[in-house]
């Protein structure tokens, strides 16, 4: 008889859901006590309803658990409580004119990755709604509630990252590029994907259409970071362009919160913009001392309620309940920078020489770093080195457990953590393949032509899945941690996927590439939270930036990643 909970899941005994009910309360007062109604939401919804609001939104907020009801309709625990309260606004409160002020606090349910077991998948989100206020000062009301609640729960320091995402919307409207141009900047935002967004300014843009001025505002948009003199910065740079949209209630905004709480570190940042079919203007994000994710985001989203029914403007912002009690509990008063050495996860194996060389260039101590032995860390003066295995520096990264670290692309594609991908370090060039034994080729078109499937190979079951999936292949993903060649040659499937920098090994053993699938070299990346917290990562960045445009290293055919 197994009594556990399931994975993911916990019991919340009496001292712990004592704290909580305490500190909920305060916080549900708070809001009330600035006109906020309470509402809730059923804990399952159909799935038409989250469907149709990640089509507004160009987002599902998490992977929802999916189940179907005796009727036969598909419903979904619900992932997030936002995209709830704008369908009940839509439905229930279609012909109430506004104001509408709603706070809320619900469990919210996630499914995540079978290898993120340690993950909760079950959190208690807390937040509110302001609906029908167009107003700039709405967007004040919220953030100043924000930092209230924070205080409220005891918190402690924090940073608050404002940005506004009508300056980029304004770019995109003036640049003259291609949809599909445009397209390619958002998702390059939406991902956190900075070298992407290089490679679309420096390669693309002109083939594109798009105006060269603008495509070097789009470029520089999400290196910009500071105080209230990083607004200057924008502007200096999109008020030639007619692109300026946002800035100036940006700086009210920015002088107003500054005041209101001094352990509350106002950052402006324009790389925290993301979700643009979500969001419309005012965005934030809070990140808790010594924590790898959020404290909680919020921000202007007037286009949500017009996937349900008529648009009306709403800003509002959530965070969760265990994501601030554990900021609460980390908290040590003093300054966020220099408090303890910068972590960076450095990879093993054949990228190690580079990295490690990138890191001396930068001028970083890397005294001992090429030759660790079997310390798992290195300790010095100015960072400390968590030696992993390159797969697994997402995985530090995303987490916390490292403020930033370097790997292959391949890596942070098949991990797919929430990292922002800073610099194209040029080194490990690799191409991804899809190979066949020679004396067997097209077997796979053939078994796909007559079965509707093809058996494919690979350690790398998520890169896989996607390549095919672009092809609009069904495929039969059979993962394997070493040897892949193996697989075609003794029927345990027809292709592999797999990397190869010379194709010795794929020659040696008679296979074949029938198609590429992308081509990955070494990033250096970082954690969302520690990038905009910790000054020395973005340093590191620009340092290792000014390395790699100096240093060549052999190009990779294939694929662009």
């Amino acid at each position: 008889m197994n009594l556990a909970t399931p994975s993911g899941f916990r019991d919340i005994l009496a001292d712990e859901a004592t704290e909580r009910e305490q500190l909920t309360r305060a916080v549900q007062d708070l809001f009330a006590s600035r006109g906020y109604a309470p509402i809730e939401t059923p804990t399952l919804e159909v799935m038409d309803v989250l469907r149709q609001g990640a089509l507004a939104s160009g987002r599902m907020p998490a992977p929802p658990f999916k189940l179907f009801d005796a009727q036969g309709d598909l419903l979904a625990l619900r992932p997030d409580v936002t995209l709830q309260v704008a369908r009940l606004c839509a439905t229930r409160y279609g012909d109430v004119e506004g104001p509408l002020r709603f706070r809320y606090t619900q469990r919210v349910f996630r499914e995540t990755a079978r290898d993120a077991a340690a993950s909760a998948r079950e959190l208690t989100q807390i937040g509110i709604e302001c609906i029908g206020v167009r107003d700039v000062e709405a967007d004040h009301e919220v953030v100043a509630l924000f930092i209230e609640a924070m205080d409220a729960i005891g918190v402690g320091p924090f940073t608050l990252a404002i940005a506004s995402v009508a300056v980029l919307r304004a770019l995109l409207d003036v640049s003259g590029a291609s949809d599909g141009w445009k397209a390619a900047v958002l998702d390059g935002f939406h991902g956190s994907d900075f070298v992407k967004l290089d490679r679309l300014v420096d390669e693309e843009s002109a083939r594109c259409g798009c105006d060269r001025a603008v495509a070097a505002a789009i470029r520089r948009l999400p290196r910009i970071r500071g105080g209230r003199e990083a607004i200057a910065e924008v502007r200096s740079l999109t008020a030639p362009l007619g692109c300026a949209q946002g800035l100036d209630g940006l700086e009210r905004l920015y002088d107003e919160v500054a005041s209101l709480n001094p352990q509350a570190r106002v950052l402006v940042d324009f790389s925290v913009m993301s979700s643009f079919d979500y969001y419309t203007g005012l965005v934030f994000e809070a990140y808790g001392q010594g924590l790898g994710s959020p404290l909680g985001s919020g921000g202007r989203y007037d286009r949500m309620l017009g996937a349900y029914g008529a648009e009306r403007p709403a800003a509002g912002f959530a965070f969760y309940l265990e994501q601030a009690l554990a900021a609460r509990e980390a908290a040590v008063p003093g300054a966020y920078e220099g408090a303890r050495p910068l972590r960076i996860a450095v990879p093993k194996g054949s990228l190690n020489p580079d990295a490690v060389a990138c890191l001396q260039a930068a001028g970083l101590d890397t005294a001992d770093l090429d030759r660790p032995g079997r310390q798992l860390i290195i300790r010095g003066a100015q960072a400390d080195y968590i030696i992993v295995r390159p797969t697994d520096a997402p995985v530090f990264v995303a987490a916390g457990a490292a403020d930033c670290g370097i790997c292959g692309k391949d890596s942070l594609l098949e991990a797919a953590a929430d990292t922002v991908e800073l610099v194209d370090l040029g080194f490990g060039a690799c191409r991804f393949i899809v190979a066949e034994p020679r004396y067997a080729q097209g077997a796979a078109q053939r078994r796909y032509g007559e079965l509707g499937s093809v058996r494919v190979a690979t350690k790398y079951p998520s890169i896989a899945a996607e390549h095919f999936a672009r092809r609009g292949m069904q495929v039969q993903i059979v993962k394997l941690h070493g040897n892949i060649e193996l697989a075609p040659l003794t029927g345990l499937a027809e292709c592999i996927v797999d990397i190869t920098a010379t194709g010795t090994t794929l020659r040696e053993n008679d296979l074949v590439v029938v198609d590429e699938v992308l081509a990955s070299t070494a990033r250096f990346f970082a954690n969302p939270c520690s990038l905009r917290t910790d000054p020395r990562v973005a340093e590191l960045a620009r340092a290792l930036h000014a390395h790699a445009e100096t240093t060549a290293y052999a190009p990779i055919a294939g694929a662009s990643a």
